[in-house]
């Protein structure tokens, strides 16, 4: 006669009605989850607590990046008079908050800005350019920038090529479309590199405006310069025709026919003259342009030194466990399921090694030939 049973848990679970006790119920399911979790605990608990230790040692070795950010706002021209009231001034607000700057001037806006920071010929004048050594601050050292991020390289063109593309890689450049504040990051293993090269590259940044600015105002100078010219002598000649006319025509004012004649040679007169004092005005503005040294960009906020590295240490053991206990429960899940299926289904379990093996092997033969292959003596 059989003992009944002592073990609580097989009592409590014979009470439970037959689609409770199935293996395939919800509660058989989620008990089969459990024990498959249970089984391989070693794996589910060792997985993560490896990648969290591995990942706090390399937290220790590698050098931890420190990123500075500065932010400045660009000069704003229009072109014309697009924006000016009404209508025209509502739609350009409208517009301006959600970002289209109706009328903006294109080289001024803040998304030029953007890219000539992230531009290819920036990025190499700041390589080339040198830093004092964060490595050996005591013998104050300046090395170019090239050489601090160690890029190797057979050529000079092609370490400069590298450069230019790690260096695209530690800086980025972002607008904010309703306040046109542009806001630039660099980062590099340093405190006082990154905040160094940020500021350097506003430096560059002023210059190249300056010089765009510059070269724009000498251009529109000579332009006006040679119209002045022109102008001067239509205005002359204008004059010219008008005087002779007085001198023929003494007595003008009593004929209706040379009263209009006179009329006409008089506007024509005022209008060269009104051409002539325009461009004697805009003449003087373009000089006062081409020698205007001043900041076409104004900074917000300055570079300084970060104190508090990009990569938290604690974010990174904290994502550790994350995808390793996420790791361990996949493995602990598929590994029971390789289980079943080799005691519940023993020719898909051997197709499946079998494909598995074939598989190594196709893998393996690469290198298998080219370890049998004999150098040519």
């Amino acid at each position: 006669m059989a003992q009944p049973t002592t073990d609580p848990i097989a009592v409590e679970f014979a009470g439970l009605p037959d689609e409770a006790r199935a293996p395939g119920g919800e509660r058989g399911g989620s008990l089969e989850f459990v024990n498959a979790l249970l089984r391989r605990w070693r794996l589910v608990v060792g997985l993560p607590l490896l990648a969290a230790i591995l990942t706090a040692i390399l937290s220790l070795i590698l050098p931890r990046p420190y990123t500075a950010i500065v932010s400045f706002v660009p000069e704003q021209r229009t072109q014309g008079r697009a924006g000016g009231g009404g209508a025209g001034g509502a739609l350009a607000g409208l517009a301006g908050q959600l970002g289209i700057p109706l009328g903006l001037d294109p080289t001024q806006s803040p998304r030029f800005y953007a890219e000539v920071l992230t531009s290819r010929e920036l990025l190499t004048r700041v390589l080339l350019t040198k830093f004092p050594d964060p490595r050996r601050s005591a013998t104050g050292d300046s090395l170019p920038l090239l050489a601090l991020l160690d890029v190797t390289g057979k050529t000079e063109p092609e370490r400069l090529d590298l450069g230019v593309r790690r260096l695209n890689g530690l800086v980025s450049a972002r607008v904010d479309i309703q306040t046109f504040l542009v806001y630039l990051s660099v980062t590099t293993h340093y405190r006082a590199l990154s905040a160094a090269v940020a500021t350097r590259f506003i430096e560059y940044l002023n210059e190249f405006n300056a010089t765009k600015r510059e070269s724009q105002a000498r251009a529109r100078r000579q332009f006006v310069e040679q119209r002045i010219l022109d102008g001067e002598r239509e205005l002359n000649a204008a004059e010219d025709d008008l005087r002779r006319f007085h001198e023929r025509n003494r007595a003008w004012q009593e004929s209706p026919e040379l009263s209009a004649a006179e009329g006409r040679l008089r506007r024509q007169v005022d209008v060269y003259q009104e051409v002539y004092l325009t461009l004697r005005r805009d003449y003087e503005q373009a000089r006062i342009e081409e020698v205007n040294d001043t900041p076409v960009i104004t900074v917000i906020d300055p570079a300084v030194p970060p104190q508090r590295s990009s990569r938290s240490r604690a974010v990174m053991v904290l994502l550790a466990l994350l995808f390793g206990g996420v790791a361990g429960v996949v493995g602990a899940l598929g590994g029971s399921y390789l289980d079943r299926v080799r005691r519940e289904e023993p020719d898909r379990y051997r197709e499946f090694t079998t494909l598995l093996l074939r598989l190594r092997h196709e893998l393996r033969r690469p290198f298998d030939r080219s370890a049998r292959r004999v150098p040519r003596g």
